[in-house]
């Protein structure tokens, strides 16, 4: 155990959780904070060790890691007072595991290495809670090479693939990508759920019908039986958070000088749908926007 790195990690929610968890089965020496403490309490349970502030993550760590809710959060940690700058030293990786504006990841990741040596790597993640909790995360990382190989071997036992996009902010820009999709796919699912129902057909049986066909995908055996059963809880990811990355997206594509259509579409349709109370909640409820029109 002794020549494994020593972990830190910093946001313990729906994802943190579940990923500090098989750090801790891997034998891996953590350390943990969190801005709610007592979400904390599990993992010390385990054995980790609670840390009094960001910068008290890296007082033992070789690299911190981060799953935060977005980029004013993370800038908080990192640089707020008590912040991971404070204790940050050269040779110390920052992981950030967070979905992020690739933009503001960049500038961050230039000033704490300007101010501390500390180097940043934006390693988002793509699965949800099932993926962290079974360690089959699509991890998509922006950074150095060699700093994206050092953080390979740990970051293996929290995903099935780790692809090195490029340098810092590559990995933000994909994770941008990927919401694209889903969040599009998300809300095309629920029309599809909303439309069988109103048609007469039973929309329970649309995941298994279309299986294994062109129109396949992970989210539509997932959000598909969900939708069609009204099964909106335990909450495995939130509106919010979708609102947030296809915002991002747009904002990219804005600064790229191209156009992204469908998926400002998408972000108002969310933005609608989480103005009525939903954003807190799993998306599968897009459903009820849709079914809505019959009301």
């Amino acid at each position: 155990m002794s020549d494994l790195p020593m972990i830190a990690f910093a946001g313990i929610g729906l994802m943190g959780l579940p990923m500090c968890r098989r750090l801790l089965a891997a034998g891996y020496r953590l350390t943990v904070w969190n801005r709610s403490l007592e979400k904390c309490a599990p993992l010390i349970e385990a054995g980790a060790r609670q840390a009094s502030n960001p910068a008290d993550l890296c007082s033992d760590a070789d690299m911190v890691l981060l799953c935060l809710a977005d980029t004013a959060v993370v800038r908080e940690v990192v640089f707020g007072s008590g912040g991971i700058v404070e204790g940050a030293k050269a040779g110390q990786l920052l992981v950030d595991h967070s979905s992020l504006e690739p933009t503001a990841t960049r500038a961050m990741a230039a000033e704490l290495e300007s101010r501390s040596g500390m180097r940043w790597v934006d390693a988002p993640v793509s699965g949800g809670t099932a993926g962290a909790e079974t360690g089959s995360l699509a991890i998509m990382a922006g950074g150095r090479g060699e700093d994206v190989e050092r953080v390979r071997p740990v970051l293996a036992h929290l995903g099935q693939r780790l692809t090195h996009m490029g340098d810092v902010g590559a990995g933000q820009v994909t994770k941008a990508c990927n919401q694209m999709i889903v969040a599009c796919n998300a809300l095309v699912i629920a029309e599809v759920v909303a439309l069988a129902e109103r048609a007469g057909v039973d929309a329970t049986l649309i995941a298994s019908a279309l299986a294994g066909g062109f129109a396949d995908s992970k989210p539509l055996q997932i959000l598909a039986p969900q939708m069609a059963h009204s099964e909106f809880e335990p909450v495995k990811w939130r509106v919010r958070t979708l609102l947030k990355d296809l915002d991002t997206a747009v904002q990219l594509s804005r600064e790229a000088g191209g156009a992204t259509p469908i998926t400002g579409l998408a972000a108002q349709l969310m933005r609608l749908h989480g103005s009525q109370g939903e954003l807190e909640n799993d998306p599968s409820t897009l459903v009820r926007m849709f079914r809505e029109q019959d009301q």
